[in-house]
């Protein structure tokens, strides 16, 4: 069984500030109300003295100390020795609201494990069976409590023999019911909150499994990126030599030249990117350039994507205050961020746009295109392995989904969300949405 977390200490405290409330008011009512010579003094001070543990345990659940199985069962200790105290000033196991003490059994079973529940029934066990032979006795109703009482016998249907030889048993019969009622009340409320964390933690815990699912697709992922990097070093370099030579005996044409040189450095790009990817693994930050501005930083990697592809035409607008706040680059964001890009460029090499606004707090960048447009159907799974918005139609070959997925798990990563909505006039809008605090060293 798990450890207790800090919210039933927090529901210990609510219920025994109920005790202590109803404990208080039946004592009055019998002192002042019904006049029953009950000893006041000390059970008022048993009363006093819980509610002062009470406000210590409020004050406890303030510090983020550990909170224990041994801690959480020395608190239904005290509450059942406070309930013995007062029960042995009125009446012993013969007072009707003995058997409150099923309620400290009833928590630590809900909540403690096996070996503190049959501890806490062994202590309530003991200390009824103490009540039985070592109690002050409730006095005879006497004057109008006798009346009250055989009232009481005579409205409940009590047995005349039992109103005639048993002393304030219908009053007996009344603390039985007003008992009923204030456990069914604790039961309850105990229970039915008990109830809503568990669903709570059940909902977390539904979360964290998806979230391990994803971390270990994403693991599974990166173990083959990494292999693939490693194999792509040997045929990127062989293709470097060959353009390399391939310009030198082409040097006379132009044309061809220039598109050799383009190769060239796509080829070169290829490596640059498959070093940076490997030299980054297990770096949360790239070493290299540890500090720039945020505008300057979006430039920059608008000029390494325009890179590796220069076919597309992008507008960029960066809206913010100047200077920029300053950021740490990060190998990991740059890539999921290339990604986004790249699928828009997919759909609408040439009507790109890219606005970033940010302000103390949050970056904000949308990536506008004029594609099909994403349907709902699809937006709705967007975030799932191997689910694409690029469908293959004859010419184009539909996407793998891999890129999306690593994005939005890299920008969560981050504390950041992406969002896919259809963009007036037709085509769709990547907005992306990162909090500054997460992106500073």
């Amino acid at each position: 069984m798990p450890s207790p977390t800090p919210d039933l200490l927090s529901r210990l405290v609510a219920l025994r500030r109920i005790s202590v409330l109803a404990q208080a008011l039946v004592l009055l009512l019998a002192v002042a109300w019904l006049q029953i010579p009950l000893p006041v003094a000390p059970m008022a001070g048993i009363t006093a003295a819980l509610g002062l543990f009470n406000l210590y345990t409020g004050w406890r659940q303030q510090h983020p100390r550990p909170l224990r199985d041994d801690e959480i069962f020395a608190q239904l200790l005290v509450d059942v020795a406070a309930l013995a105290g007062l029960l042995y000033f009125a009446g012993g196991s013969a007072n009707p609201f003995v058997s409150l003490f099923l309620v400290p059994p009833t928590i630590a079973a809900a909540m403690l494990p096996a070996r503190h529940a049959w501890l806490m029934a062994g202590a309530t066990l003991l200390a009824y069976t103490f009540l039985m032979f070592w109690n002050l006795p409730l006095p005879a109703p006497q004057g109008q409590m006798a009346e009250l009482d055989a009232l009481l016998a005579r409205a409940s249907g009590v047995a005349p023999e039992h109103a005639g030889h048993v002393s304030g048993f219908a009053l007996h019969v009344l603390g039985m019911w007003l008992n009923f009622v204030v456990s069914v009340i604790i039961v309850v409320v105990f229970l039915t909150r008990m109830a809503a964390a568990l669903k709570v933690r059940d909902r977390e815990l539904a979360a964290t499994r998806e979230k391990t699912l994803k971390n270990e697709q994403i693991l599974a992922l990166g173990t083959l990126a990494a292999g693939a990097a490693h194999k792509l070093g040997t045929p990127l370099s062989t293709m470097a030599v060959v353009l390399h030579e391939a310009e030198l005996a082409h040097a006379g044409d132009a044309d061809l030249r220039a598109d050799l040189q383009l190769l060239r450095a796509q080829v070169d790009e290829c490596k640059k990117i498959l070093s940076q990817t490997l030299a980054s693994a297990g770096q949360a930050r790239d070493e290299a350039s540890r500090r720039i501005a945020l505008d300057a930083y979006l430039d920059r990697l608008l000029e390494e994507w325009q890179l590796i592809r220069p076919q597309a035409a992008i507008a960029a607008t960066l809206e913010g205050a100047r200077p920029a706040p300053q950021i740490a680059t990060d190998r990991r964001l740059e890539q999921a961020l290339l990604n986004l890009l790249d699928n828009a460029a997919d759909v609408s090499p040439q009507a790109l746009e890219l606005i970033a606004r940010w302000d103390n707090d949050t970056l904000s960048i949308d990536i506008l295109d004029r594609g099909p447009g994403i349907d709902p159907a699809t937006a709705a799974r967007l975030g799932e392995a191997f689910v694409s918005t690029k469908q293959g139609d004859g010419t184009q070959r539909g996407g793998l989904g891999i890129g999306f997925f690593l994005s939005n798990a890299t920008l969560e990563q981050f504390g950041g969300r992406v969002e896919l909505t259809p963009r007036d006039g037709g085509g769709t809008r990547t907005r992306v949405v990162l909090p500054l605090a997460q992106l500073t060293l």
